[in-house]
């Protein structure tokens, strides 16, 4: 069944100041790469907006209202010291929640086996009242819910292997029984959370910390020996992934030591899990990645697995 890639052209209209690294040529690098003719096969969607009730559901009716009274007319206002909102950006926010719901629609319809949602801004970092991290709105965690919300499931998981901490995440699923949270991730490094020790408020939650320059044998070492048992045992019926290419030896923001191959393996590694368990369904989602040729190669990389093992 066909790979879905779902996104839209009004995330380039989130613009951060000059210099600012979560910028909008990020995303033209990854369109770019999945526009070779390898990607033709993919279902191309346009992503439809989140509704703001299910944005007030997972945050807080309290934080929507902030973030719209922080948009400013013209030029950049700030949710954070590192998170700014353009006037078009609450819409490419809302945009990039929308599309993961959109995706596991398509999925449970049996219009597509798995999707991957090219979308900004990221969403990982974004706490329950809190913009952090270049993110607004929990996209993954959106799409989880409505997974469990609207389809009738019981149990999904999520895994992180973007290099910094998916903390937003961690803070929105706590308390969820319904949701496993795997996340592997530098430490130190920002946000400086997800130490071994938070496991959340049901042991739901595995976190992976990182030392620096930690190459590919010994992360998927660690994938394979900690990370999969802890998602097979929970048995979720759909996998999403907040698929934060960061960890690439070139990327400016991080300090591991990955490379193009073991984000391609870390992909085959969750389609296993997902095939044993979840009838192959996932839906990934664009995190992190700020050197640019290597966010295209890396995001080409998992999208081409995500289409190889969705036939």
């Amino acid at each position: 069944m066909t790979t879905a890639l779902v996104t839209h052209q009004d995330c380039l209209l989130h613009v951060n100041p000059p210099g600012h690294p979560e910028r909008v040529a990020r995303l033209h690098s990854v369109l770019a790469a999945l526009s070779a003719p390898e990607f033709a096969p993919l279902l191309r969607l346009e992503a439809a907006e989140a509704a703001p009730t299910s944005i007030a559901d997972l945050h807080s009716p309290h934080y929507l209202q902030h973030l719209r009274d922080l948009v400013p007319e013209q030029g950049h206002a700030y949710a954070d010291p590192d998170t700014y909102l353009a006037p078009a950006s609450l819409r490419a926010a809302l945009l990039a929640a929308g599309a993961g719901m959109q995706a596991v629609d398509l999925i449970v319809q049996g219009r597509a086996g798995n999707a991957f949602c090219a979308t900004r801004p990221p969403g990982h970092h974004a706490e329950r009242e809190t913009a952090m991290g270049f993110c607004l709105f929990g996209n993954v965690v959106s799409a989880a819910r409505h997974a469990l919300d609207h389809h009738g499931l019981d149990r999904v998981a999520i895994a992180d292997f973007d290099v910094h901490h998916g903390n937003g995440t961690q803070d929105l699923v706590w308390n969820d029984p319904r949701i496993a949270f795997v996340s592997s991730h530098q430490v130190p490094l920002y946000p400086g959370t997800g130490s071994a020790a938070e496991s959340g408020g049901s042991g739901n939650i595995l976190n992976i910390p990182l030392p620096p320059g930690t190459g590919g044998a010994a992360f998927r070492q660690l994938w394979q020996d900690r990370a999969r048992p802890f998602l097979r045992g929970f048995e979720p019926q759909f996998l999403f992934v907040s698929a934060g290419f960061d960890a690439h030896r070139a990327d400016p923001l991080g300090g591991l030591n990955l490379g193009t191959e073991d984000f391609a393996w870390v992909t085959h590694l969750l389609c296993d899990l997902a095939d044993a368990c979840a009838g192959g369904r996932i839906v990934s989602t664009l995190e992190g990645g700020y050197d640019l040729d290597a966010l295209a190669a890396s995001a080409a990389a998992h999208v081409r697995v995500l289409m190889e093992r969705g036939r």
